[in-house]
């Protein structure tokens, strides 16, 4: 009689964890390399081997009005998962990020199938809000792999099975760096491109690039994209280009920014290449870190300027981006509060101006102190995502 195949069955719900996902998936067959792989994800999940019940695409809803409006189909989306769990019987059940679904699933699991092993990849951000999860994860899941060290002590301070299992940001960009990057250039080197043939135009040879990368959602875009261009245009000797996701329908960037090159495909590439980079707030500021470009993080929050005299209140932390939060966690921040105590600024809410992205924005192209500081904190960070403790 044959031995049972061993089954993982995976849950994403958006690009960023599918890719995430695919590369847990490559690392998994090298233990067990007759395993089953299933799961909701995305070309990338079935190009590692992946067979993908629901596409993440049909999942895609952010925001109150958007999950309003699509009820029926993610009452869809929970039975497809449902049933295929049961159908499947998996020996793990791995969550990938997206909690607001996954949760659910593994209430689900955890009830129906008490022989599944359930995981949890890159659990919830915690430590930034909903902290009371701390507890639905451990209890619901067998043991958490996190991603960011100091995520370990917010779980096992409580009992829960929690170790970290590196950065798969770090990760991707690393081996990605040692086939196809070239070095970053010294501060003295003008950087010079060759033409890049785009959808839309050509990049101008010998001209520094600015790198804009506006978000993954269509609002993201409709809101940052419009203050990114009025602040680079202020610096004509730079050629703006935007880093584009194919999730965003070419005509979005088009109405919004017709005579600026768009850059699929290959975005550490374009990133690598920018003399400074305009990031909308998530991972892509940790991505841009870890590439080494000197870069400013920006965040659209509608009615921001109501929320002023609350804003500590709803918004604890310190700082935002996954940089800034890295630097702090890490132990290098004498003073995360003082002037300088960062590591990239951040223009969230209604301190996203022109006028504060512009000085920035003269900081980052013309003072060589301050990008070579800054890409120094960048270098530390990434040891101590490198070099923490794998359990």
């Amino acid at each position: 009689m044959s031995e049972k195949q061993y089954t993982y069955f995976i849950l994403t719900g958006e690009p960023s964890g599918a890719m995430h996902a695919a590369r847990l998936i490559n690392k998994l067959k090298k233990e067990k390399p007759n395993a089953r792989f299933v799961g909701t994800g995305n070309s990338a999940m079935r190009s590692a081997g992946c067979d993908i019940v629901l596409d993440i695409n049909k999942m895609a809803f952010m925001g109150v009005v958007a999950v309003l409006k699509n009820l029926k189909a993610i009452r869809q989306n929970f039975n497809i998962v449902k049933q295929a769990l049961l159908s499947e019987q998996p020996d793990m059940l791995i969550l990938v990020d997206y909690p607001s679904f996954n949760l659910k699933i593994a209430e689900f699991a955890k009830k129906n199938l008490p022989d599944t092993i359930i995981i949890y990849y890159i659990p919830p951000k915690i430590w930034a809000w909903k902290s009371w999860r701390v507890h639905k994860v451990g209890k619901l899941c067998n043991e958490i792999w996190c991603i960011f060290p100091f995520e370990v002590e917010l779980y096992t301070r409580y009992g829960y099975n929690a170790k970290y299992v590196g950065n798969p940001t770090l990760e991707a960009i690393e081996s990605k760096n040692q086939r196809t990057f070239q070095p970053r250039l010294a501060e003295n080197e003008f950087r010079t491109l060759q033409p890049i043939l785009t959808e839309k135009n050509t990049i101008v040879a010998e001209k520094n690039t600015i790198a804009l990368l506006p978000g993954s959602r269509i609002s993201e875009v409709e809101h940052c994209l419009p203050r990114m261009l009025e602040a680079v245009r202020l610096f004509p000797q730079y050629q703006p280009v935007i880093v584009a996701t194919r999730a965003i329908p070419e005509q979005v960037y088009n109405r919004l920014a017709s005579d600026i090159p768009l850059l699929y495909d290959n975005h550490y590439e374009h990133i690598s290449n920018a003399r400074a980079a305009i990031v909308n707030s998530g991972t892509a500021t940790l991505e841009t870190a870890v590439i080494g470009t000197p870069q400013v993080a920006v965040y659209h929050i509608a009615c921001a300027w109501l929320l002023r005299p609350i804003w500590k209140l709803i918004f604890p932390l310190h700082c935002f981006t996954l940089v800034n939060i890295l630097w702090i966690k890490s132990g290098n921040a004498q003073n995360p509060k003082a002037e300088g105590g960062e590591v990239i600024k951040e223009l969230i809410g209604f301190y996203f101006t022109t006028d504060r992205l512009v000085n920035e924005l003269r900081e980052l192209l013309e003072n060589k102190s301050y990008r070579s500081e800054m890409q120094k904190r960048y270098d530390k960070i990434k040891y101590y995502l490198r070099n923490s403790q794998l359990s």
